[in-house]
Formats: C-alpha cells, sequence, structure tokens
C-alpha cells in the first residue's frame, strides 16, 4: 500500500491506500477550534500542532509498516512551517523504512480526489475551489495540466471566510455562510456578478466582497443585522457561484469537455453544485464530484496522486524534495 502524508494548512491527515484502491486507512486531525480563536490559520500554531498531531497518527498505522511500498507526501504549494512538518516525517519514516518517497502537489492531489475507487479518467476539465485557490484546468490524455483560468485577488473560499468574519460568524466561514444563506428566501440583494461581460477569463472576488461589506455595515448602522443577514449571505453565496459559472461556461463552449470534475473544499457548497448539474446538462458534460467526506485536505487524495506516480516509478530523493510554498501546477502533470 501507499502511505500518504497531508499537513498543507490546518489539518493533519495520514491515509494507507492499497495498490487495489482500497482505503486501508485514513485519519485527519483538524485545527479548526484553535485557529477559530484567531479568525484564520495562524501559521506558527499550525507548525505546532502538526508537530503534535502527525507523530500520534503514524503510531496508529505502525501495524502496517512492511505493507507499505511507497510514502507520497505533500510539498507544495502551502504554508511553509506546515509543509515542512509532513515532509520531516515523511523524510524520517524512507529513511527508517528504507522506503521511496514520492512528492505530491497539494492542488493533484484534490484532482486524485475525484478517482479514490477508480482510475483516472482522461481528458478532464476541473474546477478547483478552494480557501487558497480558485482555478479551472484542463488535464489532457496524457495528464499534461494547463490553466484556463484563475482568481486575481481572493479565491472563491477565502471570500466566504472574509464575508463570515464581518458578519461575526467565526472561522471556516464557507459552512457558517452556506448554513446562514438557506435560511433565507429572499433575493432582496441582487449584488453585481464580477467581470460580467468581462473577456478576460479570470475571477475577481474582492469588488464583490466590498459590495457585501457595504451592505453589512448599513444593516449593523439599522440594528437590523438578524434580519438582514441571511439575507445578505444568500445573495453573496449566489453572486459568488454565478461568477463561477459565468466563466466557466464561457470555457465550456471552446472545450466541449466530456467529464468536468469539481474539486476543493469549496467543492463541497451544495448551490454551487447545483449549478454545475445544470450547467453540465445544458453542454451534456458528465459531472465528477469528490465525496463529501474528501474535499477538504485529506491524505487519500495525497496517496491516490502518489499511487498513480508509483506505478510510473516517480520517485525523489530524499536530499532534493523540498518544499515550494508558492508553486503552480504550470509544469505539474498527473
Amino acid at each position: 500500500m501507499i502511505l500518504g502524508i497531508e499537513s498543507s494548512c490546518d489539518d493533519s491527515s495520514v491515509a494507507l491506500l492499497g495498490l487495489d484502491l482500497e482505503l486501508k486507512y485514513h485519519k485527519k486531525i483538524s485545527q479548526e477550534l484553535e485557529h477559530s480563536k484567531y479568525g484564520g490559520v495562524v501559521p506558527e500554531l499550525a507548525a505546532r500542532l502538526h508537530t503534535a498531531a502527525l507523530p500520534n497518527l503514524i503510531k496508529e498505522i505502525q501495524p502496517y509498516f512492511k505493507d507499505i511500498k511507497a510514502i507520497a507526501v505533500t510539498n507544495q504549494p502551502g504554508l511553509s512551517v506546515s509543509l515542512v512538518g509532513g515532509v520531516s516525517v515523511a523524510k524520517a519514516l524512507a529513511i527508517g523504512l528504507n522506503l521511496p518517497l514520492i512528492e505530491v502537489n497539494h492542488l493533484v492531489g484534490h484532482i486524485f480526489s475525484l478517482f479514490l475507487e477508480e482510475s483516472e479518467q482522461l481528458p478532464l476539465g476541473v474546477l478547483l475551489v478552494s480557501g487558497g485557490h480558485t482555478m479551472i484546468l484542463y488535464v489532457d490524455e496524457n495528464g499534461d495540466i494547463t490553466t484556463l483560468a484563475s482568481t486575481s485577488d481572493d479565491s472563491f473560499g477565502e471570500s466566504f471566510d472574509k464575508v463570515a468574519k464581518m458578519m461575526g460568524l467565526g472561522y471556516p466561514g464557507g459552512v457558517a455562510i452556506e448554513n446562514l444563506a438557506k435560511q433565507s428566501n429572499s433575493h432582496r440583494y441582487k449584488f453585481t456578478i464580477p467581470l460580467k461581460g468581462d473577456k478576460r477569463l479570470e475571477y475577481s472576488f474582492s469588488g464583490l466582497k466590498n459590495q457585501v461589506r457595504l451592505e453589512i455595515e448599513k444593516s449593523v448602522a439599522n440594528n437590523s443585522q438578524d434580519i438582514d443577514f441571511a439575507d445578505i449571505a444568500a445573495g453573496f453565496e449566489r453572486a459568488a457561484c454565478e461568477h463561477i459559472i459565468d466563466k466557466l461556461n464561457r470555457i465550456c463552449i471552446e472545450y466541449k469537455f466530456k467529464n468536468l470534475g469539481v474539486v476543493g473544499g469549496a467543492s463541497a457548497n451544495i448551490y454551487l453544485r447545483s449549478m454545475l448539474l445544470k450547467l453540465c446538462d445544458k453542454f451534456d458534460i458528465n459531472l465528477l464530484v469528490a465525496p463529501m467526506e474528501f474535499c477538504s485536505d485529506n491524505a487519500a487524495m495525497i496517496a491516490r496522486a502518489g499511487l498513480a506516480k508509483f506505478k510510473k516509478n516517480k520517485f525523489t530523493q530524499s536530499k532534493e524534495l523540498k518544499i515550494s510554498p508558492r508553486s503552480s501546477l504550470s509544469s505539474i502533470y498527473l
């Protein structure tokens, strides 16, 4: 089996994936409670928590050590102090167990969350929406990845976190905003869709976030926030999702995807998924989604990406395995 280790941000996770794609073990220790006190991820705190959590997770899989064929670990992109934690554990295990190392790009890992129980379906269009990234990708039949669109400022998930913080809903904000929006039956707030009609294939959420901020401030000034916040959340969610679909619609016309995958932590948003289903029905596209449990950061997807590299004998020497906090997908392939 392949051992997967994930520590790119604020989740410590370890997984064991059989060569037959049977998930033998998967566990994730979330740091959300600790970081929620500060309204976002604190890198130094994340590093300390990874240092405590990862060795305990490794102890749990000790009985399987003899069956591990390789160690796959996230080394890019992410918080540098968090990546170091996972990579250090992976290197120590590789030396101690005399096993090969496989470096995994975290974003490629998200793509493989679509194929935890099956072979890859290529070519493939991919919408990646998370707290750190918003991208539309094209993966060709050879596994080469091309970035078709990305965000020029905030990511889709980050914009939800920031709006939640404006409303005092805490961190993380994606689920909080989604749940609050469900309490509204109103279309009272019709926020402008960013870059609507603009020929650029890119995303931008800063303007929408500012529109929402102004309405929140008005609501607070009028002492009516309890009434307004649900409607504001619903209006924001609709506009943010419509922004995603607007650019994706144009790309679907050009690329004529047969398969479209949606991945990343924010892909769990039910309203976004419903809009994607409509889009895919319109273009006769097969929509692929990761199981809800594996939308957010997890080691199972890292092990799955590692398995693909294992089959191609793509290993990395310990001395060559380095972290790269700001890497992109420009030269990464499946």
